[in-house]
């Protein structure tokens, strides 16, 4: 068997579409995405698959390293998340070669079903506690809501108040049995960080999520000496050799990788494990598509320690369209009492509905992130 073929198709909100075709007719489906930089990634997808067309499928651990270590310059967000939907097709390809979800192929199911949680509010969340309730509405048992607004590096008291009311709104309205992601999305700097953990702890959540930008890892050293809240990190870092670090500081707690940024299913399995073995939770990061969602729950369940997966129905961005929309058999990401089944079927378990991805990579997108900025005019960070 050989690659024949692929196409990509850039659809809306903000997602990227690979599709790689062999010459025995069986087709693999990834996403490889940087949200934002959907055109960049497509170009980076565009240039590794040149030298993959006539090679054969089943060479996954092989076709990683060649794009990988095959050049000089590597890693980062672009050439990772290009990789990662590659990768994610390859095992789709896979899959149904041998009439098998991908799980079967690395190592067989850990787990059946996987907690999932969902986001509430937006990037300026103001009617969380309704939010929240509504999600307990339709069974979720944790749920992920943003902190703060922007925050400049010392910022006032007042700010850190409004965080605090909010998180309270919504324990309040959920009760003690949900479980409360709170995600700093880096937003914040390591002196109101510290504060900001330590004033959250009455409000038992259930992690801190990015407490500060990844390239300042260093800094989780004195918040995690200022807080018991578990700490969580890691959906803007691409490789094993990125957290290998992380992990040996031994200041987090729960690691994010990211399916379609990190290499995709052959790295992130890589990630995680790794992780296992310095006691260390797992909940992969994935705001994203049907595509980078399936290969998440395929690689949920061979891994002891993943404990719950992000998922994207319903969030701010997915105005217009949403991961449903383009799959055939809609009930396959069906969450049941705040879990979702992990797919049994080949491959990554999903059939994607080409005719409707074909219809809306025709309308496409150009999703860029906001640009805030702090009351002096400076870049802020989003």
């Amino acid at each position: 068997m050989k690659i024949k073929s692929y196409a990509l198709y850039k659809v809306p909100p903000r997602w990227l579409f690979l599709k790689i075709e062999t010459d025995e007719g069986i087709l693999g489906w990834g996403e490889p995405i940087i949200e934002g930089k959907a055109a960049t990634v497509k170009t980076a997808v565009d240039e590794l698959m040149g030298s993959l067309i006539g090679k054969d499928p089943m060479d996954i651990e092989d076709h990683w390293n060649t794009m990988y270590r095959g050049g000089f310059y590597r890693g980062g967000p672009i050439l990772m998340s290009a990789i990662s939907g590659i990768d994610q097709a390859l095992w789709d390809i896979k899959g149904k070669y041998f009439n098998a979800p991908v799980y079967q192929l690395i190592g067989g199911k850990a787990r059946n079903t996987i907690k999932v949680y969902s986001w509430i509010g937006g990037d300026r969340p103001n009617d969380v506690a309704n939010a929240a309730k509504a999600a307990m509405d339709n069974g979720f048992t944790a749920l992920k809501m943003n902190a703060t607004e922007e925050l400049q590096y010392i910022d006032s008291y007042e700010k850190i108040e409004r965080v605090i009311k909010r998180v309270a709104v919504v324990r309040e309205a959920v009760g003690q049995s949900v479980g409360i992601g709170i995600d700093f999305h880096g937003r914040v700097h390591k002196p109101m960080a510290k504060m900001l953990a330590k004033e959250l702890e009455p409000f038992h959540p259930m992690f801190i999520e990015e407490p500060v930008l990844p390239e300042n890892n260093e800094a989780l050293r004195d918040i995690a000496a200022h807080t018991s809240i578990p700490i969580a990190t890691g959906e803007r870092m691409f490789s094993r050799w990125q957290f290998k670090n992380l992990l040996i500081d031994g200041y987090v707690d729960i690691i994010q990788p990211d399916l379609s940024h990190a290499g995709g299913i052959t790295e992130c399995k890589k990630i995680i494990s790794m992780a296992e073995a310095f006691d260390v939770a797992a909940a992969p990061h994935c705001p994203l598509g049907p595509i980078a969602l399936a290969a998440c729950l395929q690689v949920d369940a061979t891994c002891h320690n993943v404990f719950i997966q992000e998922q994207s129905l319903g969030i701010h961005y997915n105005e217009k369209s949403d991961l449903l929309d383009y799959l055939k058999d809609k009930s396959v990401f069906k969450y049941e009492k705040g879990f979702v089944k992990i797919p049994n079927a080949p491959g990554l378990g999903i059939d994607i509905n080409e005719e409707h991805v074909i219809k809306m990579a025709k309308e496409g997108h150009q999703w860029k992130n906001p640009l805030w900025r702090h009351e002096d005019g400076s870049v802020a960070e989003w």
